[in-house]
């Protein structure tokens, strides 16, 4: 579904994925306009869900969870997706899931505290899950990056 948004709308998203902390006065002197236009706007983002809440970014290897790993997921049928998906979601570990194309049904991220931690969640957990052939495990060394997209581009075009 594609909505009409306009530059007011692109330049308030824009400007909260880079701070989703600022409050609505700062951010309507920002961009010239009232708090309550900004308040407005904002809750029409999120009842037409292009905004779905704000995030807090957090350090997780601050907090001790010094593994991180992305796992490829084999299905022993692509109509499994629904069930299996709905018992990752039970996983508290598991932070993001997508239904993929490709060798892998599904690909998920995980962070655990250590490497046992990690061991138990692909041995004790996701073995167990009905419909889930096989899993492939990468463990991640170093982020380089990670960003959101920057919707001010579509200003430009």
């Amino acid at each position: 579904m594609k909505f009409n948004l306009d530059k007011l709308d692109l330049q308030i998203i824009s400007a909260m994925m880079e701070d989703a902390g600022i409050s609505y006065a700062d951010l309507g002197k920002q961009l010239f306009v009232s708090g309550g236009t900004i308040h407005v706007r904002i809750k029409k983002l999120q009842e037409l869900g292009v905004v779905k809440g704000t995030k807090l970014n957090v350090d997780l290897k601050q907090l001790g969870y010094d593994i991180t790993a992305f796992v490829g997921i084999y299905l022993e049928k692509s109509s499994l997706y629904d069930v299996v998906a709905e018992e990752l979601k039970k996983v508290p570990e598991i932070i993001r899931l997508n239904y993929t194309t490709g060798n892998y049904s599904m690909f998920l991220e995980v962070v655990c505290k250590d490497i046992n931690q990690l061991r138990f969640i692909l041995h004790d957990t996701l073995q167990h899950i009905k419909g889930i052939e096989r899993t492939e495990t990468f463990i991640s060394l170093d982020e380089s990056f990670n960003r959101n997209v920057q919707v001010t581009r579509l200003l430009q075009s």
